[in-house]
């Protein structure tokens, strides 16, 4: 591979969606990076909506999609929401991504998810997902003091987006509210959970959330 590799989408829409995507994650993360792969006629968009901590990554929740583009050489990269976001802007009337040639780093693009052996766990209705997420998003905002450090408020959210659901069958907040930001939830659309090991999967037809 020459020169700058690029993403074909194949129809401009497809650019478009991913602009979507990014700008969706770049508010829960705003600093955050994602993680593009090429795989044949695959690309997988990995980000972060909540990174984790220690050398396992706990809490890390991450937010996957797998389209459909054109065949294209291999692509493994982690770049900045920003550097995308750029790329975006200039080609955004384009089926074409140009890859950004700076890379990041970002401790949980480490973090690969099983491809397969997912065990079904169980449906939960979007709606349901979404309160989920509302109710942890107003429990950080009304537990954070006005001049809290930093540790106090991530702390806090470790707690909240740790803590399970009462729903069955039960998730991590974290878990809804990376659906709920990224948009991947409807009410009335079922959402369906998986779990792997240390992995919980919530996928939808609009995209993957998982955490460990």
């Amino acid at each position: 591979m020459t020169g700058t590799p690029q993403i074909d989408f194949g129809d401009p829409r497809g650019l478009a969606d991913l602009g979507t995507y990014l700008a969706r994650a770049s508010r829960a993360n705003p600093d955050g990076a994602v993680r593009l792969q090429v795989l044949g006629t695959l690309l997988v968009t990995t980000v972060a909506v909540i990174e984790g901590t220690g050398l396992m990554g706990d809490g890390t929740v991450l937010g996957m999609r797998v389209v459909t583009i054109a065949p294209s050489d291999a692509i493994d990269t982690t770049v900045s929401f920003a550097s995308v976001a750029d790329r975006l802007a200039r080609d955004g009337a384009s089926a074409l991504l140009s890859v950004p040639p700076t890379t990041v780093r970002a401790p949980w693009s480490g973090l690969t998810p099983p491809r397969d052996g997912w065990e079904p766990v169980g449906q939960l209705d979007g709606g349901a997902i979404d309160s989920i997420a509302r109710q942890g998003i107003s429990q950080v905002a009304e537990g954070t003091p006005e001049n809290a450090g930093g540790h106090a408020v991530d702390a806090l959210r470790r707690r909240t987006w740790g803590a399970m659901s009462d729903t069955v069958p039960p998730i991590a907040a974290g878990l809804a509210f990376g659906a709920h930001v990224l948009g991947f939830t409807a009410p009335g659309e079922p959402a369906s959970i998986a779990a792997h090991g240390r992995w919980t999967r919530l996928s939808t037809s609009r995209g993957h959330v998982l955490v460990r």
